[in-house]
């Protein structure tokens, strides 16, 4: 990564300014040790209140909606992606949305723009670690014209795992809105087709860069991963898709979009029970922008307790 861009890496949060089409400026640094981290906003995702919790009645998805202060009908959820530096590697932890003008997600797919306004060249990306191959994590790569921007010897982590999965994919115990199943089976296929030369597969575990450890947990799907970063004593997690907003207080409501909802459940209480111990940072795909604050333990579930944004 070049100066400028560094730079741009360590403090456009705090002192960027948005774009003329901004409200807010959608990215947020942090620091983990000697590992700089971006997190920024790819926009949010326009749902029906089901995929929350659908093994649970309507009045207690209702019920929680309503202490959150949330409309009923529909929930925004936030979709971040994060850029990190470590050593002489840059790296993209998974791409966003991109396009798919038949689904009408139009709020979201505004990684490539947004990474370009924090002073980000696809070019310095080293590398890209996919939790997974649902299309809000691989379709940023998909977009026209990105693929001839990023670097010919690009590599891209994910579990062995998630891409025989997407071979013949089991959509039996999901519960998504129509068209969502088409559209990831699409995205998945033409991901695979497209940058199949640039696929660096792991089994369990694979350390990226220094500091920088994917680790496959299942679930979500099987080849779900999550990123641990780790340095000077510092940690934090990116949890992809393991966490949702509704998932601290309660763990065991199934998501519409896990393929394996009972695996994932079980995922989830795990991980939240390991970071409520470490009392290291948590980032997630889904969680509220910028999706960074810890885990602690309530009764037989738990909190999420936001970090106090550092401006």
């Amino acid at each position: 990564m070049n100066e400028e861009s560094a730079m741009s890496l360590d403090v456009t949060s705090r002192s960027g300014r948005p774009g003329p089409e901004e409200l807010v400026p959608s990215r947020y640094a942090v620091r983990v040790g000697e590992i700089d981290v971006l997190v920024v906003s790819d926009g949010v995702l326009p749902l029906p209140t089901k995929m929350l919790g659908h093994n649970v009645a309507e009045t207690e998805r209702a019920s929680w909606l309503n202490e959150m202060f949330l409309p009923s009908d529909a929930f925004d959820w936030a979709l971040n992606v994060v850029l990190v530096r470590s050593g002489e590697q840059v790296i993209l932890i998974d791409a966003g949305l991109g396009l798919d003008p038949e689904l009408n997600l139009p709020r979201a797919g505004q990684v490539v723009k947004r990474l370009e306004a924090a002073g980000i060249d696809l070019g310095s990306v080293t590398d890209v670690v996919l939790t997974h191959m649902h299309m809000d994590h691989v379709g940023g790569l998909l977009v026209e014209g990105v693929k001839d921007r990023l670097r010919p010897d690009l590599r891209i982590h994910v579990a062995a795992a998630e891409v025989k999965f997407w071979e013949a994919p089991d959509f039996t115990r999901v519960n998504m809105p129509a068209g969502f199943p088409d559209a990831l089976r699409s995205a998945a296929k033409r991901f695979a087709q497209e940058y199949r030369s640039h696929l660096r597969l792991f089994d369990e575990e694979h350390e990226v860069a220094p500091g920088v450890i994917v680790r496959r947990t299942g679930g979500h799907t099987p080849g779900h991963s999550v990123v641990r970063l780790s340095s000077g004593g510092d940690r934090l997690t990116f949890a992809g898709d393991a966490v949702f907003a509704v998932g601290f207080e309660h763990p065991d409501w199934y998501n519409g979009f896990e393929h394996d909802p009972e695996e994932a459940a079980r995922v989830r209480h795990r991980l939240l029970t390991e970071l409520a111990g470490t009392g290291e940072q948590l980032v997630a795909t889904h969680l509220p922008f910028p999706s960074v604050g810890r885990v602690a333990v309530e009764g037989a579930a738990f909190r999420w307790v936001p970090a106090f944004w550092d401006y």
